[in-house]
């Protein structure tokens, strides 16, 4: 029987085992160049026992960003940076993905304010989304973005491309392409955010081809065996209206699965979410990541998820803030630290470095 702490060979990478860090925003780049520091090098050498990492969101473009302090990986200095923190990583014997990231509508003209140029916020349509967003001046609501022209959506495709080949120079073993929770490759698929009427909107296969060149793109600068892709059908956050996910999905592995991609990383948003899981485990034929639906954060109970065949890999998230060595705390199972939600943003050490030793 296969468990989640055996070994995977990812698409030519060698895991040590099925557990992966799940992404998740972080918020410790440098305000005014969007780098990493000495903390996130710290913060990922220490969960480099994971099978796999995926990185905190990484912007790829200026306007790409959607909250403040996020790291990027579109200028010299962000690769340079982020040089550091893979070496890091893999000194301890860890393998570790960048998730690219393009927020979308989803940010606000304050967060980018210090960039160069007038920059707004892009979507596939004009249509803000509800809720408010944090910026430097506290909460703000969600402004309309502008409909990407075009020429802006082949732009866009082809800065996902440059920031994939920037991680790898960056040392990266690959990237993971964010098309999951309200962000700009979401937006696209989801017909409540994409009110489009050209190429890019309307139909199924068309709102599945931003998604899908973006894909190809990554996959032609870098190699399929590179690049990930995360999905959240039916997810809701950031306002996303998705009612009939099941056809939308079914075409955009239609259209990337020859590509050959590394993994397909799917976001479960609720118990129902588990029959489009099982459809989409049947249709891909990568490596099939899952961070699924639990009540309260993934556990050792999901692990049983790799060992029935419904992942080839599980993805935990808050876990691993005050847990850094999870995948020795799983299989011994525990003693676990309850994260300080309170410290997860903002460069706070307290929720991840004062943890017990290992005792069980």
């Amino acid at each position: 029987m296969t468990t989640a702490f055996d070994p995977i060979d990812l698409a030519g990478t060698q895991l040590a085992n099925r557990i992966a860090m799940a992404p998740m925003t972080r918020s410790r780049a440098t305000a005014d160049t969007r780098v990493p520091t000495a903390l996130t090098v710290e913060y990922y050498a220490q969960r480099a026992s994971a099978g796999l990492i995926i990185t905190e969101g990484v912007q790829p473009s200026p306007v790409g960003q959607g909250y403040p302090n996020t790291p990027g990986l579109h200028s010299a200095e962000q690769v340079a940076a982020w040089r550091e923190v893979t070496d890091a990583v893999h000194a301890k014997g860890g393998r570790i993905f960048a998730q690219i990231m393009h927020a979308g509508r989803i940010g606000h003209p304050v967060v980018v304010a210090d960039h160069p140029g007038d920059l707004h916020p892009l979507g596939p349509s004009a249509i803000a989304a509800k809720g408010q967003v944090f910026t430097s001046e506290g909460l703000k609501d969600f402004v309309v973005p502008r409909e990407m022209t075009d020429a802006e959506v082949r732009a866009t495709i082809a800065d996902f491309a440059t920031a994939a080949r920037n991680a790898v120079d960056a040392g990266f073993d690959g990237v993971e392409l964010h098309g999951a929770n309200g962000y700009l490759i979401h937006q696209f698929l989801a017909p409540g955010s994409n009110r489009r009427t050209d190429a890019w909107g309307g139909s199924v296969e068309n709102r599945v081809r931003f998604a899908a060149e973006v894909v190809k793109a990554v996959a032609a600068e870098i190699g399929p065996e590179r690049t990930g892709l995360r999905v959240s059908p039916g997810g809701t956050f950031n306002d996303i209206d998705e009612p009939e996910p099941e056809p939308t999905y079914a075409a955009l592995l239609e259209a990337i699965e020859p590509v050959g991609i590394a993994y397909l990383h799917v976001l479960e948003s609720a118990p129902a979410s588990r029959e489009i899981t099982l459809a989409l485990r049947k249709r891909f034929s990568g490596t099939f990541v899952l961070n699924p639906f639990t009540d309260g954060p993934t556990s050792a109970a999901d692990l049983a998820l790799v060992e029935d065949g419904t992942a080839d890999i599980l993805a935990f998230g808050a876990l691993f803030i005050a847990n850094p060595d999870l995948p020795a705390r799983l299989k011994a199972g525990g003693p676990y630290n309850t994260a300080d939600p309170s410290t997860f943003y903002a460069g706070d050490h307290r929720g991840y470095t004062d943890y017990p030793a290992l005792t069980a």
